[in-house]
């Protein structure tokens, strides 16, 4: 039986556009940090360590108290309009000129990407999208190509397993990023695992939407893990660090996951004097 399309062969397997390379600023002297709504409630510690590794490099942190979630969840749910109402209250609060910084590269995606597609029909709102997208930095990138640290590693050598969410690495790079930080530190030797570039399982409400499929792929994502033979994984994603430790826990293993931002201050012997400035508002 023949049957006509207006689409092309396999058109919805074929790879988005490669974006051409970022044109990064000079190192400025204050930024914002968008602390993410799973950070927030679930890893501030990795917050504050994010805010203590950008201090070290003499930039002044500003948290604005207001800021809640990018809105990815109710936008990847379908719910365009409070992913809308949520969105413009970040906009509202990262008005200006300094870099935001994100420890997400889902997150940072959100702005970086999906907001155009949100105010697409909003030619006044879309300027602010474009100014917040182009000021948009995830830490591990704002660190490596902003900042341009030279990290010096002050801890005994370890094997680790570095997991990258699905999204981050696809619309941020962020793998990428990370690998070249982790590559700085002479005691860590990075391990390949199976599913490396596999989603986690978590996907924020799909986690909950679909819990026996979440689980599932979190299994085949903590077995590759521990059959890399890491002693300690890291992530700069908070959703996957939930999903990952979670399930670790829940198989009693005592392997867990840490954020990124945590590994790279321990592993450089930060002291507690740093960051003494604290958080401006």
């Amino acid at each position: 039986m023949s049957h006509s399309t207006s689409a092309a062969a396999n058109a919805t397997r074929v790879a988005p556009a490669i974006e051409p390379p970022r044109a990064y600023p000079a190192k400025p002297s204050d930024v914002f940090l968008f602390g993410t709504c799973v950070l927030d409630l679930f890893f501030p510690s990795a917050g504050m360590d994010a805010i203590r590794l950008l201090e070290r490099e003499g930039i002044r942190v500003h948290f604005p108290q207001a800021q809640s979630c990018c809105g990815q969840p109710a936008y990847t749910s379908g719910y365009t309009d409070e992913a809308r109402e949520v969105a413009r209250a970040q906009l509202a609060l990262f008005a200006g000129e300094w870099p935001v910084v994100v420890p997400s590269g889902s997150c940072a995606g959100m702005f970086r990407h999906h907001y155009f597609e949100l105010f697409k029909d909003e030619p006044q709102t879309l300027s602010q999208v474009e100014s917040l997208a182009a000021r948009t930095f995830e830490l591990a990138e704002f660190l490596l190509n902003v900042c341009r640290v030279q990290l010096h590693d002050g801890g005994a050598p370890v094997k680790v397993a570095l997991h990258t969410s699905c999204s981050a690495r696809r619309e941020m790079n962020t793998h990428l990023h990370g690998r070249a930080l982790l590559a700085q530190l002479d005691g860590v030797e990075r391990v390949d695992h199976d599913h490396e570039s596999e989603c986690c399982g978590f996907g924020g409400a799909f986690s909950v939407r679909m819990p026996d499929i979440s689980g599932a792929m979190v299994k085949d994502k903590t077995a590759a893990l521990k059959g890399s033979g890491a002693a300690e994984v890291v992530s700069a994603d908070c959703g996957c660090l939930l999903n990952i430790n979670g399930c670790f826990e829940k198989q009693g293993e005592r392997l867990r996951g840490e954020h990124l931002a945590s590994f790279l201050l321990r592993r450089t012997a930060a002291g507690a004097g740093e960051g003494k400035e604290g958080v401006r508002q």
